[in-house]
């Protein structure tokens, strides 16, 4: 039986930065996936690096995506100097444009809203908006640039992540599907595999999408699938700085010339299969907002799974099982929330505290609430 200080189901970004920061601290960690680490939502993600809210329900998680952003030039530098690989981390900004025919009232409420949660923001004028970024439709009426926001390239990041972690002693099991937790009246012993049980002091739950499929997992992680496709596109005579964001669209530039373009956002249960419809809406806003990406070369399209709980936001902490931890539901945000989330999961498990509060995103949130239902009934 295999034994360690701290045992993570789930091999995306998220659950090997968690590894890198316990092995950095001197635990004994392993990661156990269903397959390769890294090929569900960490591959498929665009990883646009923005703490700023997409709808009034996310602002809950703005101060969490500020820390998580701040602490990003760190987390890349050290990720990079471990592992001797590079992530893609651009930091060039980006530039939300606005097309609205009430584009200046618009344009006032986002500045407003912007500075209100203290992100930085500044308003352009049509004409400042198309000079630093010639690719926008002359459609365009205003935009929004957030000069410190930027991007990253997943699939780089997390091999880089897992490459770090392994060098600093955490092991990684490919091919060990996690059937469920070992549970031991109010303690969580470890995790249950197909053919073995794995013993740990700590055990952590960062299956995205798939946690809530774990035995034992389901009432702290209600979590459902959210598809998203997405196009990679490359143009070599059509230069874009910065990520360039719609209401329908959003591109994300690569150090490698290509140009992302994405995402849907399906409930579609497990289905990852990329369908002729949801290409078509993402090129017609792509071409919308910068129209000279009509001749852009399709070089790949994909789809990935994002972990969505009922409210959107992320399953952050300790349960009330000793031992059990979730790090999942992160949603639209798991590439930027990663460094924050490895970092209070590793505060929490050798200080048992933490340096921000997250009991907004407590998974006892949910698990509470469906005990008080159950006491309803039965009365």
């Amino acid at each position: 039986m295999k034994k360690f200080d701290a045992a993570i189901a789930g091999g995306g970004v998220i659950g090997g930065a968690i590894a890198l920061e316990l092995a950095r601290a001197g635990l004994r960690v392993a990661v156990f996936d269903r397959q390769k680490p890294g090929q569900e939502a960490s591959w498929a993600s665009a990883g646009i690096l923005s703490p700023a809210p997409e709808n009034p329900g996310m602002i809950a998680t703005v101060e969490l995506a500020k820390r998580s952003a701040a602490l990003y030039p760190e987390f890349v530098a050290r990720v990079e100097e471990i592992s001797g690989q590079h992530t893609g981390y651009r930091r060039k900004g980006t530039m939300e444009a606005i097309f609205s025919r009430e584009a200046q009232v618009e344009l006032s409420t986002i500045i407003a809203l912007h500075h209100g949660l203290g992100l930085k923001a500044e308003p352009l004028r049509a004409e400042d908006a198309l000079e630093l970024e010639p690719a926008l439709s002359d459609e365009v009426e205003a935009a929004v640039l957030r000069p410190e926001e930027g991007s990253i390239d997943p699939r780089l990041l997390t091999a880089a992540v897992f490459a770090a972690a392994q060098r600093n002693g955490a092991e990684i099991f490919p091919a060990s599907g996690v059937k469920g937790i070992w549970r031991d009246g109010s303690r969580c012993r470890g995790l249950l595999l197909e053919r073995e049980h794995v013993e740990a002091r700590w055990t952590v739950i960062a299956a995205g999408c798939f946690s809530g499929t774990i035995e034992g997992v389901a009432p702290y992680a209600p979590i459902k699938p959210v598809k998203g496709q997405m196009i990679a596109l490359r143009a070599d005579d059509l230069p874009i700085d910065r990520v360039l964001w719609s209401e329908k669209i959003y591109l994300v530039p690569r150090n490698d010339g290509r140009i992302l373009a994405g995402a849907t956002v399906e409930y579609v249960g497990f289905d990852k299969r990329v369908t002729a419809g949801g290409i078509e809406k993402i090129l017609a806003a792509t071409i919308e907002l910068a129209p000279g990406l009509k001749d852009a070369r399709i070089e790949e399209t994909w789809a990935g799974l994002r972990p969505d709980s009922a409210d959107h936001l992320p399953l952050l902490g300790p349960t009330d099982l000793e031992g059990l931890v979730m790090a999942t539901g992160h949603f639209r945000s798991g590439i930027l929330l990663t460094p924050v989330t490895a970092r209070l999961v590793r505060e929490w498990i050798t200080e048992q505290k933490v340096s921000l509060d997250w009991e907004r995103f407590s998974p006892l949130r949910f698990h509470s609430a469906e005990a008080s239902a159950t006491r309803r009934v039965e009365n």
